[in-house]
């Protein structure tokens, strides 16, 4: 049975969350021992479409994607990365049904303007609190008694200040969200800041060269973070060992085995031996 995000927290207090974009990272993830992934909207955007998280990926691309890692991703709890939730509190509604039937565990709204763009770059723009906060709503109530694990979002430290997006936060959780997610602190003041004044459990986005210090997990869970995301750790190692690779085999014509992932490695990861065994093919000797 898949877990949830909710359980996982009060058991454990603070969770490690890779970011995955497909059902093969998914895989890999849960082969490594986790169990909670986070479909991140930056890597499903570059994989899926080989685009900038810029607004380009569509509720139709993400709940696809989301449907094939929850399949991939066997008994680990799945949170997809919904963005704006694609439109107004009816577009909303339909993100967090679509979102349930594909198998997810929880989502991540964010109050940008469409078409949004990854939190840690420059010209975001945000919608006003109401709207942000009406959207959660719509969400909470969309899921109804699911065990469905709402994460508000907010970008308003770029657009507004810090003050706006801890009201914004504060104000999500009496609309109905389970987490709360200040993006892009940029500094450890501003981190211990939110961790003092907005509700619990919160998020930690750790992000490989972008705007919040890194922090080890315990530093960061002894500020007060229990969600801490590597939503591109995934996605960035995957594009540098794919570059080496190849400019590898153009220069030299031939594969380097060292480099890779052995063929019966791969096909144990990707369970082809139990495939033939349920075709009613005999074990390989």
């Amino acid at each position: 049975m898949q877990k949830t995000v909710g359980k996982i927290l009060h058991e454990r207090g603070a969770i490690v969350a890779p970011g995955v974009y497909d059902a093969l990272s998914a895989k890999i993830a849960v082969r490594a021992g986790f169990d909670v992934v986070f479909v991140t909207g930056y890597g499903a955007s570059a994989s899926y479409l080989g685009m900038p998280d810029m607004g380009f990926l569509n509720q139709s691309d993400l709940c696809d994607i989301v449907r094939r890692v929850c399949d991939a991703a066997g008994g680990a709890a799945v949170i997809a990365d919904a963005d704006t939730g694609y439109g107004n509190e009816l577009n909303v509604r339909q993100t967090v049904r679509r979102l349930l039937s594909a198998g997810a565990r929880g989502c991540f709204l964010e109050d940008q303007q469409w078409p949004k763009r990854c939190g840690h770059m420059r010209g975001k723009r945000t919608v006003g609190r109401d709207e942000f906060v009406g959207k959660i709503r719509a969400a909470a109530e969309e899921r109804g008694d699911a065990d469905f694990f709402i994460v508000a979002r907010t970008d308003a430290i770029a657009t507004d200040g810090l003050d706006e997006a801890l009201a914004r936060v504060c104000a999500a959780k009496d609309a109905g969200a389970d987490g709360f997610f200040v993006e892009a602190p940029e500094d450890i003041e501003q981190m211990r800041r939110i961790c003092v004044e907005a509700p619990r459990p919160l998020v930690a986005n750790m992000i490989e060269g972008g705007r919040t210090p890194l922090l080890p997990r315990g530093e960061l869970e002894e500020m007060g973070y229990s969600l801490i995301l590597y939503p591109l750790t995934a996605t960035y190692t995957a594009a540098k060992a794919l570059s080496a690779s190849l400019e590898s085999l153009r220069d030299k014509q031939i594969g380097d085995p060292a480099g890779l992932m052995a063929f019966a490695e791969f096909n144990d990861l990707i369970e082809a031996e139990k495939m033939m065994r349920l075709a009613g093919e005999s074990p390989q000797a």
